[in-house]
């Protein structure tokens, strides 16, 4: 996760990130460690590193070691950026108070747009609990 302004962050900026948002406890996590955990070089992390990579990141520390959560935390992901899109904004702020029939037509009229269109071949969608 890094700010839409630049790509993803480098192993040093992230481990001065984390140097710099880390508290009296926190050992913080050298730029060598992110990078061999992150080519897999390294497979143990102590359990502060988890925590001081997923407080950085803004992420649950369980995503690192359960592909569920893995799988939820980047469905959330994909949710905000999303909303952050001012237009989706505008779009899905403008449906509020119509019909359930209204949504269903104007959710069949996106679907049909996509395959037009052809953003993307997957569902956005099909991963959300958006009950949640």
């Amino acid at each position: 996760m890094h700010p839409s302004s630049w790509g993803p962050y480098t192993y040093v900026e992230a481990a001065e990130g984390i140097r710099q948002a880390s508290t009296s406890e926190g050992r913080g996590v050298t730029a060598t460690a992110i990078r061999q955990l992150r080519t897999g070089a390294q497979r143990n992390p102590t359990r502060h590193a988890l925590k001081d990579l997923a407080d950085f990141f803004g992420v649950p520390a369980g995503c690192f070691v359960d592909s569920a959560a893995a799988e939820r935390t980047k469905a959330e992901m994909d949710l905000l950026a999303a909303v952050r899109d001012r237009d989706v904004r505008k779009t899905a702020l403008r449906t509020d108070g119509l019909s359930v029939d209204s949504l269903k037509m104007l959710s069949t009229v996106i679907e049909q747009t996509r395959k037009l269109e052809g953003p993307t071949t997957e569902d956005p969608t099909q991963d959300l609990d958006l009950d949640d």
